[in-house]
């Protein structure tokens, strides 16, 4: 980079500019142009799931990255629920958000927060990208759902400042996310811009109030939002907006922590301009780190670094704004940490069948949280067992990624501590996706268990399912996801579809036909 061809001047602005890019990587070993950036100051690294290999593994990653720049940032999007990349290769033990919010305990979601920054501290992460704080108030949301903690802003509220506490009373930095709310969006921000055309006092009373409590909970971080909001800002997405970031974020709320960027790959940030430009716009408007995205490489970061240093040197970017947010950055190193307990004692607890933390009694509070129709536990256990799971696979969003999910994942990943239930493996299975037609309904073997996630927002599972009702009268539907609002597809909705709420369902289901069976 140019400026490091200038003296003492120029290179205490590369660092600086370095200090607020956090890239990721490909694969589950530190490439050599990472660790010599971190050398140089890299403000740290977001680890995905391909990265992760088994708790020991990212155990001694994380302290190879530490290793390099003690002050480093070591990120992960583990929100204790569908979104995870701790727990990616089988799902996350833990209740998400939607469930959570759906048992309205705060007590417990703190127990919940403190769990997840409990396993991170042992395998050596410093922050997370959670908790999602968007009010999910539109059912055809198509990335947020069941990362929300429910539809209202004062329960969303409480329950984000629990989980704040939580999370941070384990030593692990929160980033409350998607400022200044995601949840009332129907468009995928990794793949456009969506639009929220709502007016501030509007904002005020709703998106904002989860981000308000958050702040007051006191926590470290904030993610931006790839949105649009035209009455606040008709030019600049969220993340890019001084007026959003600056006037609203700093200004109004008072927040004087981190702000870090959305993944600045996605189409929402850089479409249109490309990753450095975005990155120079981020910055100026008030984001400290910012999140590049994943698979980065040297030559990206390169590329990054100099815009940055063009932007200063041409006036475009006050070398002061750059610096300000490197040295927030630094500062979340400087406060002391509680200390995790070596990953080899420590992995044990990290399997799904033992997760840490999490109290006596949690599967009766997560099975009283679903909704489940009237009759509907009869109508599948009429015969004693399940004849056909018809399994709906669609695209999931790519904040989710390929996860396994729902009693499935207690299949393709085995534990031997909660092995995959008798009702699943002995029924015949049919996948159900856009490519693949339902066979004839009236061929299936009964009961027959039709089960996906956001069923409502799928053509092709609306339209299977109203063949199959039409046909038999022996359907049981199963969301796991966010159900629409009038439950129209959705005889059973567990709000959510993490490994933890996939058993909990999966033994609901097995203790109806055990029952079923005794009386008959």
């Amino acid at each position: 980079m140019s400026t490091a061809t200038h003296g003492g001047a120029g290179q205490d602005l590369r660092r600086d500019i370095l200090t607020t890019l956090l890239p990721g990587f490909a694969g589950p070993d530190a490439p050599a142009w990472l660790l010599d950036l971190l050398r140089e100051g890299l403000g740290g690294v977001c680890v995905f799931g391909t990265n992760v290999v088994s708790p020991a593994q990212l155990a001694g990653l994380t302290a190879e990255l530490r290793a390099a720049n003690p002050l480093a940032v070591v990120a992960i999007d583990e929100e204790g629920g569908d979104v995870t990349r701790l727990f990616f290769d089988r799902g996350a033990p833990y209740p998400g958000n939607a469930v959570l919010g759906r048992i309205d305990d705060p007590e417990l979601t703190r127990a919940v927060g403190r769990a997840v920054g409990e396993a991170l501290v042992a395998v050596g992460c410093t922050m997370t990208f959670a908790p999602d704080a968007d009010i999910n108030s539109n059912a055809a949301n198509p990335v947020i759902g069941v990362r929300s903690f429910g539809a209202e802003p004062g329960l969303v509220a409480r329950h984000t400042a629990a989980w704040v506490e939580g999370v941070q009373s384990a030593g692990i930095d929160a980033s409350a996310k998607h400022f200044p709310g995601h949840g009332d969006t129907a468009t995928d921000s990794h793949l456009a811009l969506p639009v929220v055309d709502l007016p501030l006092e509007a904002l005020r009373e709703r998106e904002l109030a989860p981000f308000r409590a958050a702040i007051a909970a006191g926590t470290r971080s904030i993610m931006t939002s790839h949105i649009l909001l035209p009455q606040l800002d008709a030019e600049h997405p969220a993340t890019l907006s001084p007026r959003i970031l600056h006037g609203l974020l700093r200004g109004e709320l008072g927040f004087e922590g981190v702000i870090v960027s959305d993944a600045l790959d996605m189409a929402g940030a850089s479409g249109g301009r490309g990753i450095p430009e975005a990155a120079v716009l981020a910055l100026a408007a008030g984001c400290d780190l910012l999140c590049i995205g994943t698979d980065n490489t040297g030559e990206q970061m390169e590329e990054i670094a100099q815009a940055v240093a063009d932007a200063v040197a041409s006036g475009r970017l006050p070398a002061e704004r750059v610096a300000d947010a490197a040295a927030r950055v630094r500062a979340l190193a400087a406060d002391a940490r509680p200390t995790g307990e070596p990953v080899a004692s420590a992995a044990p607890q990290l399997d799904p069948g033992l997760p840490v933390g999490l109290p006596e009694g949690l599967a009766d509070r997560v099975a009283a949280s679903f909704h489940i129709a009237p009759g509907t536990l009869d109508r599948l256990c009429a015969t004693g067992a399940v004849g056909t799971v018809v399994r709906v696979e669609t695209i999931a969003n790519i904040a989710v990624g390929s996860v396994p999910w729902g009693p499935f994942a207690l299949a393709s990943a085995p534990d031997p501590a909660a092995p995959a239930p008798a009702w699943l493996t002995d029924a015949a299975e049919v996948v159900l996706d856009a490519a693949t037609p339902l066979p004839d309904p009236s061929a299936l073997a009964g009961p027959v268990l039709v089960v996906g996630k956001d069923l409502h927002r799928h053509v092709v599972a609306v339209d299977a399912i109203a063949r199959l009702r039409a046909a038999r009268a022996d359907v049981v539907t199963v969301d796991l996801g966010w159900p629409s609002d009038d439950l129209a597809v959705a005889d059973i909705a567990t709000f959510g579809a993490s490994r933890g709420v996939a058993a909990t369902f999966a033994e609901l289901v097995q203790d109806a036909l055990t029952a079923s069976t005794e009386v008959s």
